[in-house]
């Protein structure tokens, strides 16, 4: 099997959790030979030392070399057209070729899997960056020419049926493992992290871009402030193109002065936030999957979340589900918490109950089955 290790290169995203974790439990189970390839030079070597015990590195007629110099854009804009350069030059004899991240080379031998976590580029390409707003397309040049496809969730599997001409019997919906708390996380003091003044805290995690909707958090967290003396709202995540947004929604919010920016947090301080917070808000207004209050569920922490894409399907009745971009709703979800600990008690049992159903040996189980239905 050879799957593309590109998303374990640079900074960790949540698709790069799944590329490594799917690596690491196929490795684990011993019936299955697993490499990693990258299509650009710069993408492979910047594989070296992340590759997870078992995994080959694959490269050059998936032989670890250096390959082709081309960027992975001028590659993209190839397979669009043509079933050229073939996944063969990475991946050299392979039963499978999995793209892990809506691209997969066309394969003149092997079977082909692609992976599609969301269609956020389809539906709101304003909110993607140039190269992904490319990913529809190839993902629907892929389906044409064969290519089975996975998905993190049904949701997201139907709406690559629907709108991208998948044939039902080829797409599966397999949901990711869930996640365990950083270690070091118990031994961060979250004091340290946030102001003196701040005796608890609704939590929201992100980078901050238009979809996550930090705004309407904003929004409604001015709504109960002032019921709530020593309450802050803490904002952790790098910024990304809808910072000036949450930064105006800041500055006119009558709480503006309890709402706390943290920017980027390492690991081990985000899983210690997660559990010191009063709730955990993830007012996205379109998901595929949904990890982060999965993380806040597996932390202790009570989530409220919108009921957008697929986080009804994932996050069941363990999390409080507003309307997406409703901050008069949010804010009562909020309210209701902060203000009666059973009810925030009984949320956090159901959460952790919840990610317990998610397990990366069942997900590498699963997508080894995918793989050989696909032979």
């Amino acid at each position: 099997m050879a799957l593309d290790g590109t998303p374990l290169a640079g900074e960790p995203t949540g698709v790069g959790v799944f590329c490594a974790e799917l690596l690491a439990g196929l490795a684990r189970r011993g019936d299955l030979e697993v490499g990693a390839f990258a299509v650009s030079r710069r993408g492979r070597g910047a594989l070296a030392g992340r590759l997870p015990d078992g995994v080959r590195p694959l490269g050059f007629l998936g032989l670890g070399l250096p390959g082709l110099n081309v960027p992975a854009r001028a590659l993209h804009a190839s397979w669009q057209r043509w079933a050229f350069p073939p996944a063969e030059l990475w991946s050299g004899r392979a039963d499978v070729v999995h793209g892990t991240n809506f691209v997969v080379p066309p394969a003149w031998r092997a079977a082909t899997v692609v992976t599609v976590h969301d269609l956020t580029p389809l539906h709101h390409p304003e909110w993607s960056l140039p190269a992904a707003r490319a990913y529809p397309e190839l993902v629907r040049k892929a389906v044409s020419r064969g290519a089975w496809v996975h998905a993190d969730s049904q949701f997201v599997a139907d709406e690559v049926c629907a709108l991208l001409g998948a044939p039902p019997e080829r797409a599966r919906a397999i949901y990711p493992g869930g996640p365990a708390r950083p270690a070091g996380a118990a031994n961060v003091n979250v004091n340290a992290l946030l102001p003196e003044w701040v005796q608890r805290y609704v939590l929201a995690i992100g980078t901050v871009e238009p979809r996550k909707a930090f705004p309407v958090l904003v929004r409604a967290f001015g709504r109960v402030a002032r019921a709530h003396p020593g309450l802050a709202l803490v904002i952790a995540g790098p910024d990304g193109w809808g910072a000036n947004e949450l930064r105006r929604a800041i500055a006119a919010s009558p709480a503006r002065q309890r709402v706390v920016r943290l920017g980027w947090v390492s690991a081990s301080e985000r899983g210690s936030l997660l559990g010191r917070a009063a709730v955990f808000c993830y007012p996205s207004l379109y998901e595929g999957f949904g990890l982060p209050p999965l993380e806040a569920m597996a932390a202790g922490a009570p989530v409220i979340a919108s009921d957008a894409g697929a986080l009804r399907e994932v996050l069941g009745d363990a999390a409080l589900l507003v309307p997406p971009g409703d901050d008069e709703a949010l804010a009562g979800a909020i309210d209701q918490l902060l203000g009666d600990g059973a009810v925030r008690e009984a949320l956090a049992e159901k959460g952790k109950q919840r990610v317990a159903l998610y397990s990366w040996d069942r997900c590498a189980a699963e997508m080894a089955a995918l793989y050989r239905e696909a032979t």
